[in-house]
């Protein structure tokens, strides 16, 4: 299967779902998910500034991550196996703050998912996985902070049951205590 590039926008501002190119014979495959060229020529300028991979085994969450300063556009895709990922709006200008929507990424389906400054992201790994991160911004530990994945004003539906249900899923303790929803809102000058 050959496809090309194509960028779908999504109900929230900024967020793309880019279906990369790729080449299928009887050798195997090529494809390539980034071309600061193509993605220029579709209204998108990025430019990559580092690129990173996480390995995770079934049942693992990483969420809800972002950049307190210096924000981290990304581009995230499922080179290996299977998520639910999923993409939170925190910028309060925007009409779908508060907001999420999820994808489904493979490591078989071509897409990979365009993530602005100013959203946090994380995903529940479906089988053993292997994720990789094309950042427009370097990673500051300074500045890495997030939201719990459980968080009731959020209400992310994590499809828990495609794992086995919550007693199986794989937490670090970072993630564990991560703040609430309603305890960003108060750092960022929430009511």
């Amino acid at each position: 299967m050959n496809t090309k590039f194509r960028f779908e926008s999504t109900p929230i501002e900024g967020v793309f779902a880019v279906t990369v190119f790729n080449a299928d014979d009887e050798r195997g495959k090529f494809t390539k998910d980034y071309s600061k060229e193509i993605f220029a020529e579709n209204g998108i300028p990025y430019a990559l500034s580092e690129v990173f991979y996480t390995t995770s085994r079934k049942g693992v969450i990483r969420a809800l991550h972002f950049q307190r300063v210096k924000q981290q556009p990304k581009l995230v895709r499922c080179i290996l196996g299977h998520i639910w990922d999923v993409v939170v709006d925190l910028r309060r200008e925007s009409k779908t703050y508060k907001k999420w929507i999820s994808f489904e990424l493979t490591g078989e389906n071509n897409l990979e998912i365009l993530i602005p400054a100013g959203c946090a992201h994380g995903y529940l790994v479906l089988e053993s996985s292997v994720v990789s991160y094309k950042c427009a911004e370097k990673f500051y530990g300074e500045y890495d902070d997030g939201i719990r994945w459980d968080d009731p004003d959020l209400s992310v539906a994590w499809p828990l049951y495609r794992v086995g249900g919550e007693a199986n899923i794989i937490l670090s303790e970072k993630d564990r205590s991560l703040q609430s929803f309603a305890e960003f809102e108060l750092k960022n000058g929430g009511d």
